[in-house]
């Protein structure tokens, strides 16, 4: 598969050879890429929950095969084709260029697809979950990621997949609100991850996710483009390869960073509830497909699957999501 081809698809209102692009992709080859990143195996089970609790994410290389990576590779391709389709200025839903997969979905999810319903319940990975969870009675909020295009030459803002409740405003990823000032979402054990999975390596150029070492416990103002420091900017989880998880604690400062390559760059996700949080989940699977998992996959998905009488909607659409 040949996803180069998403160059003539994403650069649209840029010129891959600017002088400006070029420097800036020469820039990002040189200094991009977090400082001494460790990549574990699945079986360092302890070292990689010392680590993302440490540091509020992790890498695990070797978590697909060569053919789990070609069945995502080919699905991923097609649900992005088809969002794509829809955007002809590729204003995207995430800033120029860049998609959420769960955003643009009818359901809100993507686990109507069997890509995404095969990394539910991985060998390589529930060992991993339930060892951050302590428990093998997490559950699955959703299936969702992102991807963005060539020609996404903007930084996506950092930001934290998580905020406590504000009364004073419409909070919908919100837990709940302490009146008197005590307690924050950040100073429990780790509510919610994200595990997102690489079916292309990630490179400094491709757009790889910037991660804030321990930032999934500070209460400090998350900084904006104008005023985050160039070592967050250059703070990516690169190089990582194909086949490849990055598990993290939504809690934590991550962003978007530009794709100036001619590649496209997709990381699609599972995401899961400890075993003790609880936030409204949307049902995302029908009820035949959950049917068709694994076990310990059907008890994942309790609450996302749909009433045998009712069927999942279908379609996507491109649509600009609230800000985080």
């Amino acid at each position: 598969m040949d996803r180069r081809r998403h160059a003539e698809l994403g650069w649209i209102g840029h010129d891959r050879n600017a002088p400006e692009i070029v420097e800036q992709r020469q820039y990002l080859s040189a200094h991009s890429g977090l400082a001494g990143l460790e990549i574990l195996t699945p079986s360092e089970i302890e070292r990689a929950v010392a680590i993302f609790r440490r540091d509020g994410f992790v890498v695990v290389r070797d978590v697909l095969d060569v053919d789990q990576i070609e069945f995502l590779r080919t699905g991923v391709v097609e649900v992005v084709d088809a969002i794509v389709s829809l955007d002809a200025d590729r204003v995207g839903n995430r800033g120029a260029h860049r998609y959420s997969f769960g955003g643009s979905s009818a359901t809100r999810s993507m686990l109507h697809r069997p890509e995404w319903q095969m990394l539910i319940d991985l060998p390589t990975v529930t060992p991993l979950l339930t060892a951050i969870f302590e428990s093998d009675d997490y559950m699955v909020r959703s299936g969702s990621g992102d991807f963005c295009l060539p020609g996404a030459v903007g930084y996506q803002p950092l930001h934290s997949d998580m905020r406590d409740a504000d009364p004073t405003r419409n909070t919908p990823f919100s837990s709940f609100h302490d009146e008197r000032g005590f307690i924050s979402t950040r100073d429990l054990p780790c509510p919610y991850v994200c595990v997102n999975f690489l079916p292309f390596d990630q490179t400094t150029a491709n757009g790889p996710t910037r991660q804030i070492p321990g930032s999934q416990h500070s209460r400090a103002p998350i900084p904006g483009l104008e005023s985050e420091p160039e070592w967050m900017r250059l703070s990516t989880v690169c190089p990582a390869p194909a086949g490849s998880v990055q598990i993290r604690d939504v809690r934590a400062w991550h962003g978007g960073t530009p794709n100036l390559s001619d590649e496209l760059r997709a990381i699609p996700n599972i995401e899961y509830y400890a075993p003790w949080f609880r936030e409204p989940v949307a049902p995302g699977i029908s009820h035949a497909d959950h049917r068709r998992l694994s076990a310990h996959a059907q008890h994942l998905t309790r609450f996302t699957v749909t009433d045998s009488a009712e069927e999942l909607p279908s379609g996507y659409v491109v649509q600009q999501l609230p800000k985080r």
